[in-house]
């Protein structure tokens, strides 16, 4: 699971070297947590990985909690891409489902371990890490009812989704990729594709009603 990160950089050489440290330490933690897991990486491991010093580091972050929120929403930040760039608003939204839950899938399974990582250790960080939960699950809900709202067609109308109903659709995702990683099964997210895709269908039919 590639990590990039979209953090701005001050103008100038200065402030690309910022971001490029930036990056660099998000590479790193996601390097050390695929090893290690969260519990036992540290920040040496974490700077050793990205190759920068320790007070850079703490430029950026505070704690190895924060480092691990970064992470996390920019890894979330990707996978949304992976599954914009998969929806065609051109086309009818029912017929697009199967193929944007197949991107969305396929990029969380690229590395099974992070995986782990940013779904579970998030809810062991307190109200941050809930805070960046629902900063995420709010921006994919957003994505998912404008793409479903405005997808109507020759072929067919639009959905009428509502906020609260795509709120839905993403809890029932998140806890389908939850029970794939507690069953070991997180290389396998491929298989959530079908009941993910049938999911989205009824709660998106049942609230056009």
């Amino acid at each position: 699971m590639s990590i990039a990160t979209e953090k701005p950089a001050a103008a100038g050489p200065s402030g690309d070297a910022v971001h490029e440290h930036y990056s660099r330490l998000l590479e790193g933690m996601a390097r050390a947590v695929a090893a290690k897991g969260y519990a036992e990486t540290t920040i040496a491991d974490i700077v050793r990985e990205a190759a920068v010093s320790r007070r850079t580091f703490y430029e950026h972050f505070t704690t190895k909690a924060e480092c691990l929120i970064a992470l996390y929403e920019a890894a979330s930040k990707l996978a949304l891409r992976a599954v914009s760039e998969a929806f065609d608003p051109a086309q009818p939204w029912h017929a697009q489902v199967e193929r944007a839950m197949s991107a969305y899938f396929d990029y969380l399974a690229q590395d099974p371990v992070l995986l782990r990582t940013l779904f579970v250790e998030i809810l062991g960080l307190g109200m941050p890490g809930l805070a960046a939960r629902r900063r995420v699950n709010d921006e994919i809900a957003s994505f998912i009812q404008l793409a479903i709202n405005g997808g109507g067609s020759q072929e067919g109308p639009a959905a009428h989704l509502t906020s609260e109903m795509a709120m839905t659709v993403v809890g029932g995702i998140n806890e389908l990729v939850l029970q794939a990683i507690e069953q070991d099964q997180a290389g396998s997210l491929g298989q959530l594709v079908a009941p993910a895709t049938r999911l989205v269908r009824a709660v998106a039919a049942e609230s056009s009603r």
